[in-house]
């Protein structure tokens, strides 16, 4: 009796602990299931955030879906990257749009192959028939940046054509120092009336072949592993870009030789109660035989109307909004932009407005303005100065904005030196 006693105790005690197995197994399932789905959750949030709709084998690239300016007017298409489920080694990208009022199709095509994963060091190779806007220039270390649209480029008419072949190297020099180089050769073709005249020869289209040279420094940054990849924890302030570029004459038979030198500083001072401060200071020169296409333009934001009501659009992020667009143009500029974030106004739960005081300065000139034939512009030796405000997230991402135009180039007519716009912010 003692034995059957025994035996069904020692039975119930092991159908006991097998139950507690079983049940351990399911709760530690259940616990990795949810890490996987939490990690899936946070990888497909990144990719939206960086504006890719991912799959399995190719993220789609949501920045080509829509978009609208003057020349093209609606522009849309399709366009992507393979995934790292594709290949971890190597990685295809390209897109495909077409502008319904220019009637053209543009389209750019490449690859890249992994060097060494530790620095996430690529080979790129790319091929873009594309527009491009005259003056604007862009770092090649810049982080991307998504939002729903541009709110700049509802208004921009001054491109210029590029058949571009280029060859790039991405390079992680350190943790806080990225790099990037490119050799690029481009035929360019602008789409406006406009002549560059250099040692007696006319040029309505040209050929470049370029030379860059691209460093980013973010050296208050913080950076830890996180899922075998290092991510960027804390984002320091400031934050230094540079980029130089060399334009070579009788190389793959460009025409110009110039030289120029990009600069870009970020500051930003955080009062731990949702207000801070923002500085930007960006500063660029062009030496040489350089056409407008390459020169620079201070971002304007401004359309040319006659009333304040007709120039209503959309406010930019880091424009000049009281400047009209092809109003300047210098081969040397600088331009300083304070922001002020206070404390959003927390009138409701959901309803949280937000004051942003602003204040933008440019500076500028050129050497050779009579090389540059068939457009008319000013320059800013000048000092150009705006103020305003922005009051943001009003309703569903929408915000107002206002600003006035004063000093050196302050206008004769008071209406022309105002501008009054709506904000939009939501970015993903």
């Amino acid at each position: 009796m003692l034995k059957r006693s025994l035996a069904v105790i020692l039975l119930c005690m092991s159908s006991y602990a097998f139950a507690q197995i079983e049940s351990n197994k399911d709760s530690e399932k259940q616990a990795n299931k949810k890490t996987e789905d939490s990690l899936k959750k946070r990888v497909f949030l990144e990719n939206i955030g960086l504006g890719y709709f991912p799959t399995k084998y190719f993220n789609f690239d949501l920045r080509y879906l829509v978009k609208y300016n003057q020349f093209e007017g609606f522009r849309t298409g399709l366009g992507g990257v393979t995934s790292e489920k594709f290949s971890d080694k190597f990685r295809v990208n390209g897109y495909l749009v077409y502008g319904f009022r220019d009637e053209r199709y543009k389209y750019s095509i490449g690859g890249g192959l992994r060097l060494n994963e530790k620095t996430d060091t690529w080979v790129n190779f790319t091929y873009t028939d594309d527009l491009q806007e005259t003056g604007s220039s862009k770092f090649l270390t810049d982080k991307r940046f998504f939002s729903f649209f541009e709110p700049r480029l509802l208004n921009i008419d001054l491109f210029h054509r590029h058949i571009t072949k280029s060859v790039s190297l991405q390079h992680k020099v350190s943790k806080n120092l990225l790099s990037e180089t490119q050799f690029a050769v481009s035929r360019v073709n602008p789409t406006y009336n406009y002549s560059f005249v250099n040692n007696g020869k006319v040029f309505n289209s040209f050929n470049l072949s370029t030379a860059k040279l691209s460093l980013q420094w973010s050296p208050f940054s913080k950076y830890e592993f996180i899922d075998s990849q290092i991510e960027e924890t804390v984002d320091g302030y400031p934050k230094f870009t540079a980029q130089l570029t060399q334009s070579a004459s009788n190389v793959f038979n460009s025409d110009f030789n110039f030289t120029k030198i990009d600069f870009r500083t970020i500051h930003q001072i955080d009062y731990g109660n949702e207000s801070l401060t923002r500085l930007t200071l960006v500063a660029g020169l062009a030496s040489g035989e350089t056409p407008l296409t390459h020169l620079y333009h201070a971002y304007p934001n401004n359309i040319r109307k006659e009333t304040v009501l007709q120039r209503f659009s959309v406010a930019g992020l880091n424009s000049f909004e009281t400047m009209f667009f092809n109003e300047f143009f210098s081969d040397r500029f600088a331009t300083f932009q304070f922001k002020h974030y206070l404390k959003p106004f927390k009138i409701s739960s959901r309803w949280k407005p937000q004051l942003v005081l602003i204040s933008r300065y440019a500076l500028g000139n050129m050497k050779s303005i009579g090389q540059h034939q068939g457009i008319n512009f000013g320059t800013l030796d000048k000092l150009y100065s705006e103020s305003g405000f922005e009051i943001n997230k009003l309703l569903f991402g929408f915000g107002l904005s206002f600003a006035y135009r004063y000093g050196g180039y302050h206008l004769p007519s008071l209406a022309d030196n105002f501008a009054f716009k709506f904000t939009f912010n939501i970015s993903l």
